[in-house]
């Protein structure tokens, strides 16, 4: 449970903030609820039972062109977490969409992909809880969810990509790479006199 995702966004008055339950048998996430009372907006999910906003049933979105999606990332704070791994992240990503966007509140950013309002999204460094809700939100929404290495460790590993099946693939590639360069660079950085 996480009882208010988002609290600097609701600090500063900006309603893109929720409060997030979820409930886990047996090391699966059975059901799950994301509510913005800003807007009024509950998403919840059980499993083998699909994704609803409102009642309404939600899929994620079916863009399969990259160069039309709107994506959305998590960005490290100053002092924490690698910034030049987030660089190359958000460079590749910038190269590769339409857009690129930051809101403050992974378990909205999740439910918005299963909704369909986000095309993609990725984040590091979060905790089970931001993470257990929106998950099973996006799979019950015919999403795909995954670590950013591509496994299923997404609440042991802290960090997250989900999107279509496309948008996906095509996140986990762009990330993979960025990644890779970017340990290329702190390489040659450690060796450079």
């Amino acid at each position: 449970m996480d009882p208010l995702d988002g609290t600097t966004n609701f600090l500063h008055g900006i309603a893109h903030f929720a409060v997030a339950i979820a409930l886990e048998r047996n090391g699966t996430v059975v059901a799950g609820l994301v509510y913005n009372p800003a807007n009024d907006e509950m998403f919840v999910a059980e499993r083998g039972k699909g994704a609803f906003l409102n009642d309404r049933r939600i899929r994620v979105a079916a863009r399969a062109r990259p160069a039309d999606a709107i994506v959305a990332c998590g960005l490290p704070h100053y002092g924490r977490g690698d910034l030049a791994l987030a660089r190359n992240e958000i460079a590749a990503a910038q190269r590769a969409f339409a857009g690129l966007r930051r809101f403050g509140a992974a378990t909205l950013d999740l439910a918005w992909v299963a909704a369909g309002r986000l095309d993609a999204y990725w984040e590091r460094d979060l905790s089970p809880w931001d993470l257990a809700a929106g998950l099973l939100l996006v799979r019950e929404a015919g999403g795909f969810i995954s670590d950013i290495d591509g496994g299923d460790a997404i609440m042991q590993k802290g960090n997250v990509v989900a999107g279509n099946e496309t948008m996906h693939r095509e996140l986990l590639r762009l990330l993979q790479e960025a990644g890779k360069a970017a340990g290329k660079e702190a390489a040659e950085a450690a060796t450079s006199p």
